[in-house]
């Protein structure tokens, strides 16, 4: 009886130490692998600006032919920016941008004059007198493609991910936005999305850029600024 009670707590330490090492070597990996996928709402700080460059959250449209860093910009005469070339976005109903949820188009999309209604992720931004709304869609309003919800995620303190949903309404019309394109592809300037992430602070920037393609704004390319604090969903 003594040596099988003697031989059973042996077993029973075996197994205690196999199971700590497995514990070791799960968190080893998730460590190694490094990539947190984040969850819930990017809260946008308003954008603003010092009278020649932006901050905060706002939108800039690359002539065609243009470069991202250099532009030629855009001029939007209703910029609220001194430099017109930005246009300064305010947040919305839900306060920002949702990742792994759709922030979708209201029904009516639009007013009478062609002013955009969707109002969640930023509130409707005049633009060449009209009011352009973000939306993000199961279904590509211009192409009619499937898109996935958003992703974000951060590794080492930098983000990636897919905005292929993001979408700029205006004047009854509407305008894929995100990077990828719904097809996959990243015609033009067309850019992936990069950032940064605060784990402690839980700041943000978020930026990419997507060219677009047919409409009165063909081959011109959208560059989008996000930046705030974010919120995982609960």
């Amino acid at each position: 009886m003594r040596q099988r009670g003697i031989i059973a707590m042996a077993i029973v330490g075996i197994s205690v130490i196999a199971l700590a090492g497995c514990s070791s070597s799960s968190t080893a990996t998730s460590t190694t692998l490094g990539s947190q996928t984040l969850v819930g709402t990017f809260r946008l700080t308003p954008g603003s600006d010092t009278g020649s460059v932006a901050s905060g959250s706002y939108f800039q449209m690359i002539s065609p032919g243009g470069t991202i860093a250099n532009g030629p910009f855009f001029s939007n005469p209703d910029s609220s920016a001194a430099n017109k070339s930005y246009t300064l976005l305010t947040p919305g109903t839900d306060g920002g941008f949702i990742t792994g949820a759709y922030q979708p188009n209201p029904n009516p999309p639009f007013d009478a004059s062609g002013n955009a209604l969707a109002a969640a992720i930023t509130q409707p931004t005049k633009f060449t007198a009209i009011e352009f709304g973000l939306s993000t869609n199961p279904t590509d309003l211009l192409t009619g493609k499937s898109t996935p919800v958003p992703t974000i995620s951060v590794k080492d303190g930098k983000l990636s991910g897919q905005v292929e949903a993001w979408t700029a309404s205006w004047n009854k019309l509407d305008f894929n936005q995100g990077t990828p394109k719904p097809d996959g592809t990243s015609p033009g300037l067309t850019a992936p999305v990069t950032g940064t992430y605060n784990s402690s602070s839980h700041d943000f920037v978020i930026v990419w850029a997507s060219q677009v393609v047919g409409g009165p704004f063909n081959g011109f390319t959208g560059s989008w600024h996000l930046q705030g604090t974010f919120t995982p969903k609960k």
